[in-house]
Formats: structure tokens, sequence, C-alpha cells
């Protein structure tokens, strides 16, 4: 321990000792390798600490069941040996039950750690500082000429969550829209504007327009086949630089990233890139070349393909020589490995392209490059319409940009309805609004479906958005009210509700670290929750604004709070309103 010193940060001055760097679970860790005399090592022992189900069994539990053998001694007997050995300056009691070690923390020390160390790193907390290098995310990326819907929605706000926890884990995060600007679906569109466009009113209204003669399209193929055969070779037309086709294809681009970035700027997410599946039309000849090299390349009935079993083979090229979508995701791992060099990269794509994603990641494998282990697909469930897909061809969709902006109205409605006075309230209904369509998808587990409800999504009480905003904004709005500085906080009488919500801060870290590892946003939102939880429950039975002696400490507990339901918000790509 070093010496003593008087912290000022913000409003508060601390008096306080620097403590080691170490979490709760690492000190506990280390105490207990010692106490083992080294049997396991303090990784492992981390590894096997769990939290009890109840608070009155201790704050961490160490099971002895895996050591009985090894040690030839009963879990139970195990458990006391440790028990009698523990010195650690953060426990305060220690219980044998059954064959666990339930370990209680002395609530000041640890109180005094978390709470400072929140104090001094604020939004840095739970940052890991060393840097790991790049991480490409592959998101969003929605087909062009067709409308932004709700189908979009869980690719683009779990991939911009999982970008800005990578950089929180100390990843320099390559934000990727690839878009789906290639493929037979032109063909189709091209056919389809041929025979039913009229120019003006695309270039008066283009994705409602396009979505029309598309859905037209596939109507009209159900009782023509010939029209798939159009679209075929007016595909490979593009392919092959028709100058028609090609004018066309890149108006609908236009026109359609127009209006992805109308959607973008709601959501406030940014790309680093927008280098669709056309970018690579040049860059795939050289992978076919290496897969012919490597002798990977087999035929098979006019078609090529490179063999990956237990599944299908991969299909590289059509018997009419035509590319597809693995010719191009191919070309483009390859692109993005030499010119990024990442660590790892994440394709945010849903589950029903699980299958191409481990034929794309064996063929690499195959070609033998060792980076293909550092490919993930990051997969996740659909949002279901009345139980079904959402389908473009059929024009069943729900448009994004009309949800968001129904949102937005419905915030702006409760604003004035509870707050007619609060200032910049069409700022701050903006961020409710958008926040509570962000969230109500990130609060789920992303491989489970979701079904669209807009009644639920725009349902502003309990599991949502905006009931962890509305607890940051009440703290927020409280302390600039007090708005006074503590000669001294020793986080002394914060009342025996503030243990659990001391708990979870110190849970922070590792619930990013685990979101991350497991690609998981979910626990970050399930977290933020919680935490609003713990506190209002806090602040209904304590008075914040108490005698001189604890109030300082408490309006730093409530100022900690506050920093991790922001940072926790941060991180989903969601605001958090000062005022509400």
């Amino acid at each position: 321990m070093l010496s003593s010193l008087l912290l000022e940060t913000g409003a508060f001055l601390i008096f306080l000792e620097e403590e080691d760097e170490m979490n709760t679970k690492e000190q506990i860790a280390k105490s207990i390798a010692v106490a083992l005399k080294d049997q396991l090592t303090e990784k492992e022992i981390q590894h096997l600490l769990e939290k009890p189900k109840k608070l009155e069994l201790g704050d961490v539990a160490f099971p002895c069941f895996t050591l009985a053998k090894t040690c030839r001694k009963s879990p139970h007997s195990i458990a006391e040996e440790i028990k009698n050995n523990l010195t650690c300056e953060i426990i305060k009691d220690v219980q044998v039950i059954g064959g666990y070690v339930n370990i209680f923390f002395n609530q000041s020390i640890v109180t005094k750690q978390v709470l400072t160390k929140i104090l001094v790193e604020q939004h840095l907390y739970g940052s890991q500082q060393e840097s790991k290098g790049n991480i490409v995310i592959d998101f969003s990326s929605p087909n062009i000429a067709k409308p932004f819907s709700m189908g979009h929605l869980r690719s683009t706000v779990i991939g911009n969550a999982l970008a800005n926890i990578a950089e929180k884990n100390g990843y320099q995060a390559i934000r990727i829209n690839h878009l789906g600007d290639w493929g037979t679906q032109f063909g189709k569109l091209i056919v389809a504007y041929r025979r039913w466009g009229n120019q003006q009113a695309i270039a008066n209204a283009p994705i409602e327009e396009l979505l029309k003669i598309y859905v037209k399209f596939h109507e009209e193929a159900e009782q023509d086949e010939t029209l798939n055969e159009e679209a075929r070779a007016a595909f490979k037309a593009l392919e092959d630089g028709n100058e028609e086709a090609l004018a066309l294809w890149q108006w609908f681009r236009d026109a359609s990233l127009e209006e992805f970035n109308t959607i973008y700027q709601l959501l406030g997410i940014h790309f680093d890139s927008y280098n669709g599946e056309a970018f690579y039309n040049d860059k795939m000849a050289t992978v076919v070349k290496e897969l012919e090299e490597k002798e990977l390349l087999i035929k098979s009935d006019g078609a090529f393909v490179v063999e990956v079993e237990p599944m299908p083979p991969c299909l590289i090229t059509k018997t009419d020589g035509a590319t597809l979508y693995a010719t191009r995701d191919l070309a483009a791992a390859f692109y993005r490995k030499q010119h990024y060099d990442p660590k790892k990269v994440f394709y945010v794509v849903g589950n029903e392209q699980s299958l191409h994603f481990n034929q794309l990641f064996r063929v690499i494998e195959k070609m033998r490059y060792g980076w293909a282990k550092d490919l993930q697909h990051v997969p996740f469930g659909m949002i279901l319409k009345d139980g079904k897909k959402m389908s473009t061809r059929k024009g069943k969709i729900v448009l994004l940009g009309e949800v968001l902006e129904e949102a937005i109205t419905t915030a702006k409605r409760n604003i004035e309805e509870k707050n007619p006075k609060l200032e910049q309230k069409d700022s701050v209904a903006y961020q409710v609004g958008v926040g509570a369509v962000i969230f109500n998808d990130l609060k789920n587990d992303r491989l489970h479906d979701i079904e669209f409800s807009l009644e639920q999504m725009m349902n502003f009480e309990g599991e949502t958005g905006p009931y962890v905003q509305y607890t940051y904004a009440r703290i927020s709005s409280l302390l600039e009210k007090i708005n006074e500085q503590s000669n001294e906080v020793s986080f002394e009488k914060l009342g025996d509700q503030a243990w659990p919500v001391i708990l979870l801060l110190e849970q922070f870290p590792k619930v990013i670290s685990n979101a991350f590892e497991q690609a998981d946003p979910s626990q970050i939102a399930k977290y933020a929750l919680h935490l609003a939880r713990l506190f209002n429950k806090y602040y209904a039975q304590n008075k914040i604004v108490a005698e001189d002696h604890i109030r300082g400490s408490r309006l730093a507990f409530c100022q900690c709070v506050a920093n991790i339901l922001k940072e926790s918000l941060a991180l989903l790509g969601i605001a958090a309103p000062k005022k509400m």
C-alpha cells in the first residue's frame, strides 16, 4: 500500500490511500493461491470463483470439489485449510459451507477502492489501455435499391455496439458497410426498370419506386420463368461492363446511399468504408487463380467449387462464369487482411448465413492461411412480423425510418405531458426516441428472434432504454441542483442498500470484457438495467441531501453510478440526456 493523498476530482475532494490496481476477484484469487501453496494458478482460481445466489451467503465463493481428487481430501477439509490461511485486506469474514469457501468483503475498503477508481478514471473506467491492434467489423450492409427496413436494424445496431465495445477493450475498430451492391438481384432490377420503370417517378422517389418494380418483377416471374433467365443475362452484361447496365446500377447505388445516410445520421452511426461487393470485382480473379494453383478448385456440373466437407461444396463460379457471394467475400477477406492487418474480423450477419461463413472460413483455412482463425461470424436472430420474416420481395416490410420518426414523436409527446418546461425538447425527444429503438433490440440475446411490436418499442417504462436514461437524468439533475464541493469524501454511511450497487459497479470492467469475448452487447444492456434498478431502490430508501458529514459521500456515490450508466449507454450507441 502506498502513501495517503488528497485527490480532487470534479466537485469532490477525496481523502484516500492508493490501493493496488487489482480488482476484488484478482485480490481474492491471489490470496487463495498463496493459501493453496500454488496448487492452482491465480487465473484458474479466478475462473472457479462464483457469486453466491444469495447475498447473505457471501460476496464471492470458491468451490473446492475439483481439488478433492488431487489433494485426496474432502472438499470441506480443503475449504477449512484455505479459510485458516487466507490473508487479504479486503476480506472481513470467511465461512465454510459444504465444500465452499464463502468470503465476505470488508465493505468499507472495497467501497473506497471501487468508487475512488471510478471517480478518478471516469469514462475510462473499464477501458483497456493496451493497444491490441485493428479489428474489422462488417455490419449493416443493406442491399442498394431497397428500402432500409426494420430487418436491417439488428446488424446495424449490434455491429455498432460491438465496434464501441471493441474500442473499450483496446482495439482500433474499422467499421465497414459491405453494401449489397452486386449480384443477380440487380439483373432483376434492370429488367424491371426496362419493362415497368418510369424515370421521372424514380427520380422523385427512388427507393419507393424501385421497390415497386422489384416486387412486381417477382410477382410476374412466378408466372413467367423467362424473366429470371432475362435477369441472369442482364446481370452477366453488368459484370461484363455494359455501359447502359452500369449507368443504371450507379444511379440505383447513389440514390440508395443518400437515403441510407439519413438513417445512419438518425442512429448516430458512421462507417470508415462503404466498399460493397462491387468494389471487389477486379480482385476476385487473383483469388480464383490462387485456388486453382493450390489445386483446390474442382469442376462440378460446369461450375467450379471448393470441397469443404462435411459441409456442401463452396460454389466459386457458376456455369456461365458469373461470380457469387463467396467469391466476392473471399476477395474482401484478402483485401482487408492486406489493407488493415486486423487481429480479428467480425461479420455481423444473420443466422441464416451461418453455412456461407463456415464455408468461407474453411476455404481460407484450406488455402493454408493461419489468419482464418481470426474470422468470426456474429450471427443474430430475425425481427419477425406476425411470426414471419419480413420480405422485400413480397413488399412485407416495416421501414426503419418511419419507426424512428414515430419513436421520436412519441418521446416528444411524453415530454410535453410530463415535463412541459423542459429545455431543448426536440433534442431530448430525439435522444430518447432513437435510444428506445436501439435499446429494445440490444437488450435481447442476439441469437433470439424478436417479434416486431411498435407498442412494446414505444413503451418507455420498465425494461427500456428510456428507463436507464431517466435514471441518469435524475442523478444529473440532483448533482446540478446541489452543485457544491465537499471538503472530504470518505464513502462512509452510504447506507446498507449501497452495497449491492458497489458490487455491481465493481463488475463493470468484467462485463465489458465478457461482452466483447462473447460478441454480445445484450450483457451491457442488461447490466445497465440492473444498475438502474438497484440505484433507484437505493434512492427511494436513502436521503441523498443529508447531513453535511455524509452528503458528500452520497453525492460522490451518485456521481459514480451516473458515470457508469452514461458509459453503458454510450457503448450501446445511445445518448444520455442530462434532463428528461
